[in-house]
């Protein structure tokens, strides 16, 4: 449990740590709402891409009869929150997996939405943000 100001108490030492390690373009593999509002505190996203943020397309058969995946539209409101205004990259299914295999750290967050794995990218923060 994280006890300092400031930082989320759902956001481990061993994430803040690998949080803080992560370069630019490095790839964070999340799931779950309330983490991703913690991370995105903390996490410039990359403002040098389409979209900082990918998650796992439909597969046809899903696409087919319609799925709804209401847990995208909670994604895109809080990265909005977070000054994110591009629309989530999605991936097919089999290119998520390579790019998450690739990612700097994956979280395993017991995610239960349909469609929930979210990868993010790290951005910079500019030098006039730094204190």
């Amino acid at each position: 449990m994280v006890v300092l100001k400031g930082i989320p108490s759902v956001l481990s030492p061993e994430l803040l740590f690998a949080l803080a390690k992560m370069g630019h373009g490095d790839e964070l593999g999340v799931g779950i709402p309330k983490l991703l509002e913690a991370i995105l505190k903390l996490l410039p996203l990359d403002t040098y891409v389409p979209s900082p943020a990918s998650v796992m397309n439909l597969v046809d058969s899903d696409r087919q009869r319609g799925l709804a995946v209401p847990v995208w539209d909670t994604y895109t409101q809080l990265l909005g929150k977070a000054g994110s205004q591009t629309p989530l990259e999605r991936l097919d299914r089999f290119e998520f997996y390579e790019r998450a295999k690739k990612a700097y750290a994956v979280i395993a967050t017991g995610e239960k939405a349909l469609y929930g794995n979210l990868i993010l990218k790290k951005g910079v923060i500019p030098a006039e943000l730094l204190q």
